[in-house]
């Protein structure tokens, strides 16, 4: 068969789309004819295998994994369920610790206003109840422990500062915090302070002043206003127990200082009276007119103990009285002499030692109780309706006084 020949000079002429060109000498039937004589078949496998080169070339096939697609998947959807259950337990365990601290707050204050009534306290004592948690305690009528600070407790002439006492092992009376009638306190123990600050303020009056002088002694020192005068004052008090559930104090050693010339201790005893100070009587000694003046009365020699010979000579011979005066022991003695009778029967002698003749009598009229009063107290815990409680050891501290307490047995709040 004659194939047809198509001039190229009229395909370039047409007014439609530009066609393919086709070079020369090539037929493009006989392409068409090429691929007649190849089946489907052939070509899709010819496409697979070059699908499959190319897929070698990127990647070794490898089966899928099953299993662990589906362990992701579990691990995935089981978070939001344990996070949820974990947020539902926190939330719980907030709202039981909330209740328990509720009840306790409300057990706490409902103890102290007792404690108010029942001892007639001027301010609501601090009650605070250990162990955790509350609730479990309340169920099974019995607390670990509770502790009871009491400030400021009148006693007599003075304030205890601080009452502090904890109580082990309580049986309480009652269904709930609400509905508690008493406690049994099987063992309490604890401490009472008496401040030196509230010790000033309500004995000393801002005149006076106490501190630790040993375990258990207190120093005294301020002034005393006499004879329009004001005078160092210095005493010991001495700290005892007083029974079982109180403590008191004696006074010892009341010492009046008259400037640094004499002073006063009130009582009869030897060493009590007025006396010259150290510093006066070696004074006295370097002054001829002042210790003639003195050796001239019969009453203070005869304190002195010198013979009346030796006296004699040393008015008239001025080494013999340097010797006589100037010994130890006669300056001992000098100090030793109380002057309350020889002032009173010769009033100028105050006036040559330098002392003021009117403080004699102002003296004389104060009394050993009338000063120790101004030092001394005691104080007496309150009986508890059953149970015992007492005292048992007071120090003295830089603080104050400070006494151990102990108590069983102890019913409250029935």
């Amino acid at each position: 068969m004659r194939t047809p020949h198509i001039p190229t000079h009229q395909a370039d002429q047409s007014d439609g789309p530009p066609t393919r060109m086709v070079p020369p000498g090539r037929n493009p039937y006989d392409e068409l004819a090429s691929l007649a004589d190849h089946s489907l078949d052939d070509f899709l496998t010819e496409d697979s295998a070059a699908t499959r080169q190319d897929d070698d070339a990127e990647e070794p096939w490898a089966p899928p994994n099953h299993r662990r697609g589906s362990r992701r998947r579990n691990r995935a959807t089981g978070l939001p369920t344990l996070v949820r259950f974990l947020v539902w337990a926190l939330t719980f365990a907030c709202l039981v610790t909330l209740a328990d601290r509720w009840a306790l707050l409300y057990a706490e204050h409902k103890a102290s206003q007792q404690l108010k009534d029942k001892l007639h306290l001027a301010a609501a004592p601090e009650v605070h109840i250990g162990g955790f948690p509350f609730l479990t305690q309340l169920a099974a009528r019995r607390l670990d422990s509770v502790r009871i600070t009491v400030p400021d407790i009148p006693a007599h002439r003075v304030t205890l500062t601080e009452v502090t006492a904890t109580a082990d092992d309580i049986r309480i009376d009652g269904d709930g915090p609400t509905t508690v009638r008493g406690a049994l306190v099987r063992q309490a123990h604890g401490q009472v302070l008496l401040s030196f600050a509230d010790m000033n303020r309500e004995l000393g009056a801002s005149q006076l002043a106490f501190t630790a002088e040993g375990p258990g002694t207190i120093r005294a020192h301020g002034t005393l206003h006499i004879a329009g005068r004001d005078l160092s004052v210095r005493a010991d008090a001495r700290v005892r127990l007083d029974g079982e559930r109180g403590i008191a104090t004696s006074v010892d050693g009341i010492r009046l200082d008259i400037d640094d010339l004499a002073t006063y201790q009130p009582g009869t005893r030897p060493t009590e009276g007025l006396h010259l100070t150290s510093a006066t009587a070696r004074r006295l000694t370097r002054e001829a007119e002042k210790i003639k003046a003195l050796l001239a009365l019969p009453a203070i020699v005869h304190r002195l103990g010198v013979p009346d010979s030796a006296v004699s000579a040393a008015l008239h011979d001025e080494d013999k009285l340097h010797q006589l005066t100037g010994a130890p022991r006669f300056l001992h003695d000098l100090t030793s002499i109380n002057l309350v009778d020889v002032a009173l029967a010769h009033p100028w002698v105050l006036e040559k030692l330098g002392l003021d003749p009117s403080l004699l009598p102002a003296l004389t009229k104060l009394t050993r109780p009338q000063i120790a009063d101004r030092f001394s107290f005691a104080f007496q815990l309150p009986k508890p309706p059953s149970g015992a409680l007492r005292l048992e050891r007071v120090t003295v501290g830089k603080d104050g006084i400070r006494a151990d307490v102990s108590g069983a047995g102890l019913l409250l709040g029935h």
